[in-house]
């Protein structure tokens, strides 16, 4: 009988623990050149004191339920998260003709990839809930261009993680005490060799602090579990696709990454 007392005496010890934890997760409304945006916010409101805060830029989609799932990832990790709006308050989409019209705007030139994200950015400094200093930046597809344009901006982050994201050129004299984490699908078609080479010399030339990490077999968006659905609807999309193994491997990676970065 003494185990079973013991083992029942452990769950009545964890069980309020595990009660306590109670992750918050709000719209937030906010403005950047005159247009109306709505981020995520999710936290662990369980948790006292500042944490390190993660700004989180959604694939060309939009901020939809799959980056809502990633922030509330980070705040049980106990992070601060918030999912920049890029296109307005309630703007996504499943149809590639549509993405490609609103994240247009910003390769065209005729919006700007870093003053968008800045504006998410301050908008997760501005809760109060996040440690001075301790600020990164993840980002999907569109939204890991999005970080490396926010990086070389010089916003005040101390890293950026880029997962599956198209490549920027590197602009002379970027920013270079924000850390790289470049995760990257090595089947993906939408990633030329030549771009890869291009920005890796431009990484190294520049002497940032940058790390990159190949996945054999892995597409674009291999992170997302709904790009084989995405996939069956919209052929056209031949080269995304999800990759359950690269997908755990690099989520693994980004939390390496951050635990270095903001605990040593």
């Amino acid at each position: 009988m003494k185990p079973r007392l013991l083992a029942f005496g452990l769950a009545a010890v964890m069980l309020p623990a595990a009660l306590s934890a109670k992750i918050i997760s709000q719209p937030v409304a906010y403005t950047q050149g005159g247009a109306a945006l709505e981020g995520w916010l999710s936290y662990d409101d369980s948790r006292s004191g500042a944490r390190p805060g993660v700004l989180v830029v959604p694939e060309w989609w939009g901020l939809n339920d799959y980056v809502k799932g990633r922030a509330q990832q980070l705040a049980e990790m106990g992070y601060v998260a918030f999912v920049a709006d890029m296109y307005g308050q309630g703007v996504n989409t499943e149809d590639p003709k549509r993405a490609g019209e609103l994240a247009g705007q910003f390769y065209s030139g005729k919006l700007s990839l870093a003053e968008r994200a800045r504006a998410g950015l301050d908008q997760l400094l501005q809760t109060g809930l996040v440690a001075s200093g301790k600020v990164a930046a993840i980002g999907f597809c569109f939204g890991g261009s999005t970080c490396q344009a926010l990086a070389f901006s010089g916003a005040p982050l101390a890293g950026i993680v880029s997962f599956h994201g198209g490549l920027l050129p590197v602009p002379t004299g970027a920013e270079h005490g924000i850390r790289f984490l470049m995760l990257n699908g090595a089947a993906d078609p939408m990633v030329k060799p030549a771009q890869i080479a291009a920005f890796q010399q431009a990484m190294e030339a520049g002497h940032f602090q940058w790390k990159w990490i190949d996945y054999p077999g892995a597409l674009h968006a291999f992170t997302n579990p709904q790009a084989d659905r995405i996939k069956a609807l919209h052929p056209e999309m031949s080269g995304i696709g999800y990759h359950a193994t690269a997908a755990t491997a690099s989520w693994k990676e980004m939390q390496d990454f951050l635990a270095e970065l903001f605990h040593g």
